[in-house]
């Protein structure tokens, strides 16, 4: 049998890929600490599939070859056709025709090629993406929950979702446009130099001119990008803010204040942004002249050539189109270098993820406790989360079978703590956790959270049917279990009269039911879990007196003859538990039912009597 506990649903902002290849210039880059490092285990995921990538390579090769090949063939049949215009009109069509079908060949097995190139790489950068993703998941299951407590789960999210895709990206796209324009820069150059060493040289001269564009143009528009990004950002911040209060923001009145603010920082954002991007287009007609520039050159000196019978007119034919080819690969060169330096700060937060300390892994010896009676015991135990700053010490508790055990005091005192050492979240420093005499660590984790079933006040449903988020509680339970449990739950009722009843779907946030509805459906799901000691954490805190009094008779019913840990907020709730432990600054100060608690006139008492009495806020229990 399955026991799930509750969960928080990680929330967090997700954004996609900034841009393509062609779109990153002027953009601000972010760098890997590591370069050489990460780039070198990132490689390692390439090992694995290292004969599919020389297919790549040398399919990207000749693609690229056969592409580069056509323009000086094409300028044969331009000088046939000169020569037999100058011939009298003598024209060998023959020859022409012949260079028309090996240019059709050509640029058809360059297709195919390129086809193939793409098809392959599609298929392993999936597989390698599919590895790193299941790399991650993995790793994220044996992650200790301070981890989690530690980042946000926006952060994570952003490391399995974006960071992973943006890797992906690069490998599909760019590592292939890497490969043909290098090979494309290459050809063309040796090609050119086949035609006119002259020629080439002043082509290989506007280089610079190409490079003194580009960095004056990514200096001045890299920060108008920064501007762009961080407005962005905050208006994404506000938007979600806003729209996540929409109703507080509606019942005080602050709807002129949202707007007002909105508008501000989108004007932030529309006057970075139009900067960035009127100055980062400049590039490109910037980039046509430098290219032009170097055509009218060319055109000149090829004419020039041509009269004094130094090179053919289809070569210089042939040289202006190489000429053109030159320019866009450099540019792409470029662009790319700058989204491989992203990528592999991308492929750096992967790693630092899977680099993350574990969890202490379950003992080969690890025990099952096949019948677990619900007996708990603390020995001597102390647990802090930062070293410096100890917050249980020597806690001594002694449970047996079927006892209700409360737990009060306020914020900071170490209430969930409790429990998050009981389930093994976290591991104490000293002492130790025995269930049914043996010691938690000696369990399986997941054997030992199978014996917890946890109602929390926060309420965790996933998109889904009602009768599959009550069945999420135990694996192959039945639709005549579950109606059971939520009738026992007194949740029966309140389904029935929705539109689907048990079938009616809740969407992402569970907002097409009421909170107190929501309760009584995880409780449900508790009672379909039949753990041997439930953990409640103050579970009708979010309900109206009417749902409560139905929550306490289900409750009731449910802890009878199970050991319950109950973190109490209200204390009217625990008036009947067999033990109270009154908790502060980690320390258990008193002990005992709740008419003994009161007779000792202490803090409980005072806890106690600020609640009815209104009196002694300062010790209000939250």
């Amino acid at each position: 049998m399955s026991r799930q506990r509750e969960m928080t649903r990680p929330t967090g902002p997700m954004g996609g890929r900034p841009g393509g290849p062609g779109g990153s210039i002027g953009r601000p880059i972010e760098k890997a600490r590591n370069f050489k490092g990460t780039l070198h285990r990132l490689l390692g995921y390439l090992k694995p599939q290292r004969l599919k990538l020389s297919f790549v390579v040398v399919f990207a090769i000749l693609s690229t070859v056969f592409s580069i090949v056509g323009p000086k063939i094409m300028g044969q049949a331009t000088t046939i056709m000169f020569d037999g215009i100058m011939n009298g009109g003598k024209i060998n069509f023959d020859a022409i025709w012949r260079i028309v079908l090996t240019l059709i060949v050509l640029y058809l097995l360059s297709s195919l090629f390129s086809y193939a190139q793409q098809y392959i790489m599609a298929g392993v950068a999936q597989k390698i993406v599919y590895n790193l993703r299941k790399d991650v998941d993995e790793k994220l299951t044996l992650l200790p929950l301070r981890f989690f407590d530690a980042r946000t789960h926006g952060e994570i999210l952003s490391r399995v979702t974006n960071d992973v895709d943006n890797i992906a990206n690069t490998l599909q796209q760019s590592l292939t446009q890497l490969i043909t324009s290098v090979v494309t820069i290459i050809g063309v150059i040796v090609m050119m130099l086949t035609i006119s060493p002259l020629l080439t040289l002043i082509v290989l001269l506007t280089l610079p001119l190409y490079i003194l564009v580009t960095s004056m143009i990514a200096k001045h528009s890299q920060r108008f990008f920064a501007a762009q990004q961080k407005s962005l950002g905050e208006l994404n911040g506000h938007v979600e803010e806003m729209f996540t209060g929409h109703i507080i923001i509606k019942a005080f009145g602050h709807e002129r204040k949202s707007i007002e603010t909105f508008k501000e920082i989108n004007d932030r954002l529309y006057d970075a942004g139009w900067k960035a991007q009127f100055i980062s287009g400049i590039i490109m007609p910037l980039m046509r002249f430098v290219s032009n520039l170097g055509y009218v050159i060319v055109s000149v000196v090829g004419g020039i050539f041509v009269t004094h019978g130094r090179i053919n007119i289809g070569d210089v034919q042939a040289f202006i189109q190489y000429s053109r080819q030159f320019t866009m690969p450099i540019v792409q060169t470029a662009n790319i270098a700058n989204i491989i330096q992203s990528t592999v700060a991308s492929a750096e937060r992967v790693f630092e993820l899977l680099d993350e300390v574990e969890e202490i892994p379950d003992s080969e010896d690890a025990k099952v406790i096949p019948f677990p009676q619900g007996n708990v015991s603390f020995e001597n135990v102390d647990f802090s989360y930062k070293e410096q700053e100890p917050l249980i010490t020597k806690m001594n508790i002694d449970v047996r079978e079927g006892n209700t055990i409360a737990i009060v005091g306020p914020t900071g005192a170490g209430k969930t703590t409790l429990v998050n050492l009981l389930m093994r979240f976290y591991d104490v420093d000293g002492g130790k956790i025995t269930v049914d005499g043996v010691d938690i660590r000696d369990i399986k984790r997941g054997e030992l959270r199978n014996i917890f079933g946890m109602v929390l006040q926060d309420t965790w449903l996933f998109n889904g049917t009602i009768l599959e988020n009550i069945a999420y509680g135990r694996e192959g339970a039945s639709e005549e279990e579950v109606i059971m449990a939520a009738k026992a739950a007194h949740a029966d009722h309140f389904i029935k009269t929705l539109p689907d009843g048990y079938m009616t779907i809740l969407n992402e946030e569970a907002s097409n039911i009421s909170q107190g509805q929501k309760q009584l459906l995880t409780i449900a799901r508790a009672i379909l879990a039949n753990p041997a000691i439930l953990i409640l954490d103050e579970a009708t805190s979010s309900v109206d007196s009417r749902t409560e009094v139905y929550i306490q008779k289900a409750m009731t019913e449910l802890m009878k003859g199970r050991t319950s840990f109950v973190i109490a907020h209200r204390l009217s709730t625990i008036r009947d538990a067999d033990v109270i432990l009154v908790m502060n600054h980690g320390r258990i100060i008193e002990m005992g039912n709740h008419g003994e608690l009161l007779e000792q006139k202490g803090f409980y008492a005072d806890l106690y009597n600020s609640q009815f009495s209104g009196a002694d806020l300062d010790h209000e229990v939250v």
